[in-house]
C-alpha cells in the first residue's frame, strides 16, 4: 500500500501521542538498546525483514541479545514503524466509518 506523505505525517503525529508500553514487533522499525558506559547496540527490524527474516525468529533474536546483553542495559528506544501501523489500521477505520457520512 503506497501513502502521501501528508498522510504519513498524520499518522506519525497520532503515534508520537501515544505512551508506549507494548508494541508489536510488526510495527517496530528499529530498537536501539543503550548500554552503560554511553554504548549502544541497534537491531534494524525493517533490514531484518527485508533480508526475508520471519518476525518469530526476529524475535527469538531480540531475545537472546536482551539475555546475553543482561544487566549492562541501562534503556531501550523503540522507532516506530508509522507506514507499518497506518498499513495495519487504516483498513479497519476505513471499514469501521464506511456506513458514517
Amino acid at each position: 500500500m503506497q501513502f502521501s506523505p501528508e498522510f504519513i505525517q498524520k499518522w506519525e503525529h497520532i503515534v508520537n501521542s501515544v505512551v508506549v508500553t507494548d508494541v508489536p514487533l510488526e510495527c517496530i522499525k528499529k530498537v536501539t538498546i543503550r548500554l552503560y558506559g554511553n554504548r549502544r547496540r541497534t537491531v534494524n527490524i525493517s533490514q531484518l525483514k527485508r533480508a526475508g527474516m520471519d518476525m518469530e525468529a526476529i524475535e527469538q533474536m531480540l531475545n537472546r541479545t536482551f539475555e546475553e546483553l543482561g544487566n549492562s542495559v541501562r534503556d531501550v528506544d523503540f522507532m516506530v514503524d508509522v507506514t507499518a501501523v497506518a498499513e495495519i489500521v487504516q483498513p479497519e477505520t476505513d471499514r469501521l466509518l464506511k456506513g458514517i457520512k
